[in-house]
């Protein structure tokens, strides 16, 4: 395969990608499954779902996985549901892990695809203003990563496209993500086994919770802090 040939296949493939992900993104919308992602309709199916879990269990550890796959990879909103929905269905651990499977695979999906699709484009248009950018990525990238997963605050559909278009390295990516969406994974599938006595997502996400959250991921922070102090003082 000659170089036009190959630029052609990247080309088509590239295509290939961006009309799954708009059919996806589309399909979600058009049909307004965004209505199934509440509290409110969880708790109206819960028993359904429960019987379905307890008659068909491998089944519905291989759909929970895929479709929260499925979800994060089109950079979909309604993961938070998807882990109340873990933690009802498989119980607080064994929630957490599925879910962590289901969400490090769709980021991992997501990552790549913001990667293959557009980070070229967007580097030769705005190459000049990333560099800094890129460079604090590539040197802290893991520390940067957990701390964002941590502290809740940006959404975690638009970290991970966002981190594809830049030169993070993607085991570094993955390591940051399966790690860093653990503590907050743990809480909303314990609240999803609880799910009876809760009304909202506010008394999930309490002030306490989240000051904790802020705080383990200002701790990510400090080693490259440090190391830019102590390398500021050796020069």
């Amino acid at each position: 395969m000659d170089q036009n040939e190959a630029e052609n296949a990247s080309g088509k493939g590239k295509i290939v990608i961006a009309l799954l992900l708009a059919a996806a993104i589309g399909g979600f919308f058009y049909f307004d499954l965004g209505r199934y992602l509440s509290i409110e309709s969880l708790k109206a199916n819960r028993d359904r779902l429960l019987l379905f879990t307890e008659e068909h269990y491998l089944a519905s550890v291989v759909i929970f996985i895929g479709s929260y796959c499925l979800l994060v990879s089109a950079s979909l909103p309604g993961a938070v549901f998807f882990t109340l929905a873990g933690g009802l269905l498989f119980g607080s651990v064994a929630g957490t892990v599925y879910v962590n499977l289901g969400a490090t695979s769709g980021a991992t999906l997501a990552f790549l695809a913001a990667r293959y699709l557009f980070r070229d484009w967007i580097e030769g248009k705005f190459g000049g203003y990333l560099r800094l950018i890129q460079d604090g990525v590539s040197k802290n990238g893991f520390s940067y990563l957990m701390t964002l997963r941590l502290i809740p605050v940006a959404p975690f559909f638009l970290i991970n496209p966002l981190c594809g278009l830049t030169r993070m390295p993607l085991g570094t990516y993955v390591l940051a993500t399966a790690i860093g969406i653990i503590p907050g994974t743990f809480v909303y599938a314990y609240a999803g086994r609880q799910l009876g006595t809760i009304n909202s997502l506010k008394e999930i996400a309490s002030p306490n919770v989240l000051i904790a959250f802020t705080l383990l991921g200002l701790l990510a922070l400090v080693p490259p802090l440090y190391q830019k102090y102590a390398t500021k003082k050796s020069g």
